[in-house]
């Protein structure tokens, strides 16, 4: 659409074909505005309602705008046979004829104007505004009319045998589909122009960082993270199992070696001070003692094993276990010592406990 010319466009699509121009829409509004003024004189050029009409614009049928009114569009339409016809006149009401079986409707909002036209069997808006015709169906034809109405629209009835024209004839022998709505032209327009502008920063930011968004793509990306949340627990797992099983060996330790101390001590001293001295040893240094502690205590197990005295070595083995093949203790086994020890030194305690 050039400018603001859309009465031209409008009945330039309703006889589909170039038969007005802006020269010719006009010649005709001044010809209405000549006969328009020479109403208004007959009632004298001295009136003061004819002063009043010279002062108005130049003219009230057309502007500089492209603009033209219902009364240029009525008087062009005569000089092919046509008449429009307010579609919501009590006249037209009364005649109660369905949209479906009238031929074409013109409409009008503001200083808009476009063409409904049936077209072989079907029904086509020839608004100027969109990128091209867009299908309407026999069922929603009466909904779209007073859809338009509600809108404010004036809607005219044309009235007459339109010219023959090509796309009319071919649309009488096939039927036409529309996939998609056609586009605004400002639409079109409005996305070429952001098409064109420079991304910002942000935003070449997030497509780098989330090149491909998409559902599937999300689900994955839950997915691997619900995964990492598992993998990290399972790690804080056993790191906690670790320090649980540390912190048994480190208890355990302390508890056998306060028994052994208790009973080469003095009983008026107090065990407090070395429990707290025993606290604040780092681990490496209990990691030493505990070391010399098995080294020593599987010495003496090899000197007893050189005693016939089966009792004892008996005694022994029910307390510790004994050393793996090679002469070194396990984990598991030095583990399992400090726990007897540790239940051995509770016992003691309660047993010197009961003679007091």
């Amino acid at each position: 659409q050039e400018g603001s010319l859309c009465a031209q466009h409008c009945l330039n699509n309703l006889l589909q074909g170039e038969y007005f121009s802006p020269v010719e829409l006009s010649s005709i509004a001044q010809q209405l505005d000549e006969e328009e003024r020479m109403r208004m004189a007959e009632g004298g050029v001295s009136s003061e309602e004819y002063r009043t009409f010279l002062q108005q614009q130049p003219s009230v049928n057309m502007d500089d705008s492209g603009f033209f009114s219902i009364q240029v569009i009525s008087n062009a339409l005569k000089v092919w046979g046509l008449e429009l016809i307010l579609f919501n006149s009590p006249e037209y009401q009364r005649l109660g004829i369905d949209p479906i079986n009238e031929k074409s409707f013109i409409c009008n909002y503001k200083e808009h104007w476009f063409t409904v036209r049936k077209l072989g069997k079907q029904w086509f808006n020839l608004n100027s505004l969109l990128m091209g015709p867009e299908l309407i169906s026999d069922t929603y034809l009466a909904l779209f009319l007073a859809q338009l109405q509600q809108e404010g629209y004036s809607i005219f009835v044309v009235k007459g045998d339109l010219p023959d024209c090509e796309a009319d004839q071919l649309l009488q022998m096939i039927r036409v589909q529309q996939m998609q709505r056609p586009k605004l032209i400002g639409e079109e327009a409005a996305q070429s122009r952001d098409q064109r502008l420079p991304r910002s920063d942000v935003d070449q930011a997030i497509e780098v960082n989330h090149p491909f968004d998409g559902p599937s793509m999300l689900d994955e990306d839950e997915e691997n993270f619900q995964r990492a949340l598992a993998l990290s627990r399972q790690e804080i797992d056993m790191e906690d199992e670790e320090a649980d099983l540390r912190r048994a060996i480190q208890l355990s330790m302390q508890g056998s070696r306060q028994s052994e101390l208790s009973g080469s001590l003095p009983q008026n001293v107090p065990q407090s001070s070395h429990s707290s001295q025993t606290d604040s040893l780092s681990s490496e240094e209990l990691r030493r003692r505990r070391q010399a502690y098995f080294e020593k205590q599987q010495q003496q197990l090899q000197q007893q094993d050189q005693t016939p005295n089966l009792q004892d070595k008996a005694t022994l083995s029910s307390s510790t276990p004994e050393p793996s093949e090679g002469g070194d203790m396990s984990e598991e086994d030095m583990l399992q010592a400090a726990m007897n020890m540790s239940l051995e030194s509770v016992r003691n305690h309660l047993n010197s406990e009961e003679e007091k």
